[in-house]
């Protein structure tokens, strides 16, 4: 049923919830619908945390719920995609910000579109960045924050590579909710977006690519 698996992921419902996707995987539905069903449930959990109708331990069981999910998903996305990536994305969440539920969520939602990732993970210093960009020479590096006082940190990493010859081939994406349109300006990033999808769509739209 359309919606099933976002209404039980907003119900916190973990078990229904991985049961209804162990049925529709073993029925051959698309995959990234099903991802799309759960990342809207996310979506929704993440409307009820800014509301004040959901708390930080909803939104953390919510995320781990999301997480179990996807690993069942993740082994059909792998057989449907192509054997040459779309791209390379490297994500990070900057030192002084251990937040990482959008970016784990843009991570997933990205590998099931074809792209390649290299995720460094949390309180990560810009340096880190840097050298992990050389060694993988990604199209796309992602920042993620849900404090404002990752923002210099960011502003920092972009720093740091605009003096290394790496920030001309490369697009700078931050995101996370406290995240604005001013935020992209001061940190000097080329796309700021709130919703991970939208990130999806900006890698495909700078690449070509399309939807699998």
């Amino acid at each position: 049923m359309a919606g099933e698996l976002s209404a039980l992921i907003v119900e916190l419902k973990k078990d229904e919830l991985l049961s209804a996707v162990t049925d529709r995987v073993d029925k051959g539905e698309n995959p990234l619908s099903l991802l799309e069903e759960c990342r809207h449930g996310m979506s929704v959990v993440g409307d009820r945390f800014q509301k004040g109708d959901y708390f930080l331990a909803e939104l953390i069981l919510s995320a781990d719920i999301f997480k179990e999910a996807s690993a069942l998903i993740r082994p059909c996305l792998a057989k449907s995609r192509a054997e040459n990536p779309l791209g390379k994305v490297l994500l990070a969440t900057l030192k002084g910000d251990i937040h990482d539920l959008g970016k784990n969520i843009l991570a997933t939602l990205l590998e099931a579109h074809g792209f390649e990732v290299y995720d460094l993970g949390v309180d990560i210093h810009p340096t880190l960045v840097l050298e992990k960009a050389r060694e993988i020479k990604p199209e796309f590096i992602g920042f993620s924050a849900l404090i404002t006082s990752a923002f210099p940190r960011m502003k920092e990493a972009q720093e740091i590579l605009r003096q290394s010859d790496l920030r001309n081939n490369v697009k700078i994406m931050i995101g996370g909710g406290v995240t604005t349109p001013t935020v992209k300006e001061y940190v000097g990033a080329d796309f700021q977006t709130v919703d991970a999808m939208e990130g999806v769509r900006y890698c495909l739209d700078s690449v070509g690519g399309e939807g699998r």
